[in-house]
């Protein structure tokens, strides 16, 4: 059976594409910092009922910035799962593909925002985003590497 049946790439691609409309709705209004502030900043209060307003503040958004980060390095590892299509090892050009990808598309992702009310455009966001994208790819690189290394035999 080919790697690359109509079967093989769908089921290959499938869950990158979710997760790419998973985090577009994250982009929507829905989840503005007006909104996630309604659930998030009881939440710290209940847990720190001493912090000052400012600590709540900031660690609300902690919680935003990390999010980016959760959304990409799972949608760089999705996507490196497409690319490599069952095949084995790690290749360079694989992984700088999803780094390229993952840029691309928190580009995009950041210009939709621009446009939804409420929402801001930074390319700060951007470099989070890809950065969480090739923290991704390293950790990747490196579980395989381990993975490789316990399969070979050991000396006699």
């Amino acid at each position: 059976m080919s790697l690359f049946t109509r079967e093989n790439v769908w089921r290959r691609w499938i869950p990158a594409a979710i997760w790419a409309a998973i985090i577009s709705l994250f982009s929507t209004h829905w989840f503005t910092s007006e909104n996630t502030s309604t659930f998030i900043e009881p939440i710290f209060r209940w847990i720190l009922p001493g912090a000052s307003a400012a600590t709540i503040e900031l660690l609300h958004a902690l919680v935003r910035k990390s999010g980016h980060v959760v959304e990409y390095f799972i949608f760089s590892l999705l996507l490196l799962r497409a690319i490599r299509g069952g095949r084995h090892g790690l290749r360079l050009g694989w992984a700088l593909a999803v780094v390229l990808i993952v840029g691309a598309y928190a580009s995009l992702d950041e210009y939709h925002q621009s446009f939804v009310p409420g929402r801001t455009a930074a390319v700060s966001d951007v470099m989070l985003d890809t950065s969480a994208g090739i923290l991704g790819q390293i950790l990747a690189a490196l579980f395989i590497a381990w993975g490789e290394e316990r399969q070979k035999p050991a000396p006699a």
